[in-house]
């Protein structure tokens, strides 16, 4: 079956390679990015020759998650062209590195804004079509930094996935009985394929940044050289968008509540397991089991 499939921060990494395989699948897929007309202008060029060299329904469209006004104008004109949205994928985020007490307080609302508040700009715009026809899948990609191991200089980011992955488990049962399924993705660390490290930001308080640095020299370098080499060689990115495209051809009521894809297994999928099972359980004891599957 094809669908009509929304993904956001699909400029690069596993957004875009989820983009080009689900529309390799068949599906009519929406790339979604900002600054279209400028500074990601190459990469709408890039979906459309794809799009066209493989003969597959791959379109980039105006959607800055950081904007209500964006998200609306970005999901009418789908809904305006097919009538509806039948996936929506959230993997718009962005990465910091440093030690948590230089970034300030305003840096980390900007990442959280970028990392959680734009799923809920996103889900109000494409929420209401998809339980008004009792359908529809939203495709959360977390990290396993929520329940994994953790290295330092990486806290903000990892503190916004987890909020984000939250949110995710409370939707997931708020949208059981509207038919409207949810799916939740977890990649491990993957240190090259995307421009999670390379775009990554930084603490804007470099004196105590510096601070830190003479106690924690080479942090960075230290864990992201330790990441890579832990990683088998077959780690590739594309894990990730295959398997998103494994899950969106899954029939109705067969998709699974949370997948994980971490190659140098941090330990996210064993604790994830246990917090999923316990959280089935005590629905089970409120009465409100029903929650944990879609309702026809």
């Amino acid at each position: 079956m094809s669908n009509v499939i929304v993904i956001t921060g699909a400029s690069s990494g596993f957004g875009a390679l989820t983009a080009r395989a689900l529309a390799d699948a068949g599906h009519t897929v929406y790339a979604g990015m900002r600054e279209t007309a400028d500074r990601n202008a190459p990469r709408v060029r890039e979906a459309a020759a794809y799009s066209e060299e493989h003969g597959v329904d791959l379109r980039a469209v105006e959607l800055d998650v950081s904007s209500q006004a964006s998200v609306d104008a970005a999901v009418a004109a789908v809904e305006a062209g097919h009538g509806r949205v039948d996936v929506l994928v959230h993997n718009a985020g962005h990465m910091v590195t440093g030690p948590a007490e230089a970034f300030t307080p305003e840096q980390l609302a900007e990442l959280y804004d970028v990392n959680v508040l734009s799923t809920q700009r996103v889900n109000r715009a494409v929420l209401p079509g998809m339980r008004r026809r009792g359908e529809g899948l939203v495709l959360w990609v977390s990290s396993s930094s929520v329940k994994g191991g953790t290295p330092p200089y990486l806290a903000p980011y990892f503190a916004a996935k987890a909020g984000m992955d939250s949110l995710a488990v409370s939707y997931a049962a708020e949208l059981a009985r509207w038919g409207v399924e949810t799916s939740i993705v977890v990649p491990g660390s993957f240190t090259s394929g995307t421009d999670h490290f390379a775009h990554s930001g930084h603490p804007a308080d470099t004196a105590v940044e510096a601070e830190y640095g003479e106690r924690y020299p080479g942090l960075v370098e230290q864990v992201a050289g330790k990441l890579a080499a832990l990683a088998p060689e077959n780690a590739d990115v594309s894990l990730v968008s295959d398997e998103i495209a494994r899950i969106v051809a899954l029939p109705r009521g067969e998709r699974p509540h949370r997948v994980h894809i971490d190659p140098v297994d941090d330990g996210s999928e064993e604790v994830s397991g246990v917090a999923d099972r316990v959280r089935g359980e005590f629905l089970g004891r409120v009465g409100l089991d029903d929650l944990l599957t879609v309702r026809s």
